[in-house]
């Protein structure tokens, strides 16, 4: 992917009350950006990889714990979702390519060996959605969500390590979603399946009724897997599956009068509701960019990246005057949630920047700085560790989990990752 110019050294540094509101000409944007990047890195290595290192590590039944309460509770007899465990050998394995600490690596391959060993299916393959404590199967549902973040955490420990056998194991899985989970008829993928594979009706990402048979979700992270996969085993079938995804994305997904994401589909790509989520909006606004550009192909690289810079235009429409991003708007009834996600303001930080890159328009580097400050005040739990999970509407911390099944280090621990890389 395409990232930012290189910065010049700096021979002076922003006081330490903040980033300048004034974002006058090139070399102020260099000493925010310079800014930026020293103040997530040090999130980052001080502050939420040590919160997951040191409280979640399961050093009686192997892998890690999957719950901490607000209260910094954790439970050793929660069950340990898939998704939180492949989420954590993702972020450990990315930040070990990044910055080549070996802690991290261990923390990696602590994951990977625990997954291996674990959440493998060897009967009829694919992963388990949960474990129990002692790592016995729990709920052994194959859910298409679940099984490609355990593509995408697996191939990232290859492209950190080379390691042969999590890329076998990320392609066999791949191999189970395109078996099993493909709508051979009518494209995409289908959401749920029993432990054998066959199709269930089961909802596990907010379906509103039956009739939704394909989310944006799904196909947002399986797209995001299999651009990863990429990465490491540029196979011709591989970047025909992936080119697939983001021409769905193009073509049935996008709205293309708002440019927000239709959330959920019947069979046959009807959108079915008509809710706006931000973060999804403002997530998917660079994920697919970045698989877009991988593909090489200089006419659908321009095309996205028009479409990107929209998609992050409508998603605007939940940012904030004080820089958070809010999560949902129920546009039949009016509704909006107004509870601020820690995941959707890592993902602002992450899709203004990319917009900025794209575009030289400073106006979304001052989005960037402004979700950032916002998250520094009021998500990052300077007493205890970690960040919280929600705030509410006036920037308090709610009394939801700091560590559970869907709540990981991934998200934020990828946008700090994100700003390094980019920043160079």
């Amino acid at each position: 992917m395409k990232r930012l110019v290189p910065i010049c050294l700096i021979l002076f540094f922003l006081s330490n009350s903040g980033f300048r509101e004034r974002l006058s000409n090139e070399a102020a944007q260099n000493q925010i950006l310079l800014q930026l990047k020293r103040e997530v890195q040090d999130d980052l290595i001080k502050n939420i990889l040590p919160y997951w290192t040191n409280r979640m590590t399961d050093n009686k039944n192997g892998g890690f714990f999957g719950r901490i309460d607000a209260d910094e509770k954790v439970y050793t007899d929660a069950e340990k979702g898939g998704i939180l465990n492949a989420r954590i050998l993702w972020t450990y394995s990315s930040a070990y390519r990044v910055l080549k600490d070996p802690e991290y690596l261990r923390m990696a391959t602590r994951a990977k060996e625990y997954i291996l060993k674990y959440f493998i299916d060897n009967d009829h393959g694919g992963t388990y959605r949960s474990l129990t404590a002692t790592g016995e199967p729990s709920d052994t549902r194959k859910q298409i969500y679940s099984q490609a973040f355990f593509v995408y955490a697996l191939s990232e420990y290859c492209r950190a390590t080379g390691d042969k056998q999590a890329l076998q194991k990320a392609t066999e899985i791949f191999e189970c979603i395109e078996k099993h989970a493909l709508d051979k008829d009518l494209n995409g993928y289908y959401e749920v399946f029993s432990p054998d594979w066959t199709h269930s009706p089961d909802r596990l990402i907010g379906e509103q009724n039956a009739s939704v048979e394909k989310t944006m979700n799904t196909h947002l992270h399986i797209m995001e897997a299999y651009a990863n996969l990429y990465r490491v085993w540029p196979d011709e079938r591989m970047r025909e599956r992936l080119r697939n995804l983001v021409d769905i994305f193009l073509e049935k997904i996008i709205n293309s009068d708002t440019h927000h994401l239709n959330c959920f589909l019947g069979r046959d790509w009807n959108a079915i509701g008509s809710i706006d989520s931000y973060g999804h909006d403002i997530e998917s606004s660079w994920l697919l960019y970045e698989a877009a550009h991988l593909l090489d192909d200089p006419e659908l690289t321009e095309r996205v990246q028009e479409v990107s810079i929209k998609i992050a235009n409508g998603a605007s429409e939940g940012l904030m005057p004080d820089g958070s991003m809010l999560t949902e708007k129920d546009n039949t009834t009016g509704h909006v949630s107004t509870r601020r996600s820690w995941w959707e303001q890592a993902e602002t930080v992450v899709g203004y920047l990319n917009a900025y890159e794209l575009s030289g328009d400073k106006a979304y580097l001052q989005k960037v700085v402004n979700s950032w400050n916002y998250i520094k005040k009021h998500f990052v739990d300077h007493k205890n560790g970690g960040w919280y999970s929600y705030v509410t509407e006036s920037g308090e911390p709610g009394r939801g989990d700091k560590a559970g099944f869907w709540i990981c280090p991934y998200h934020n621990g990828r946008m700090c990752l994100e700003v390094i890389e980019r920043i160079k």
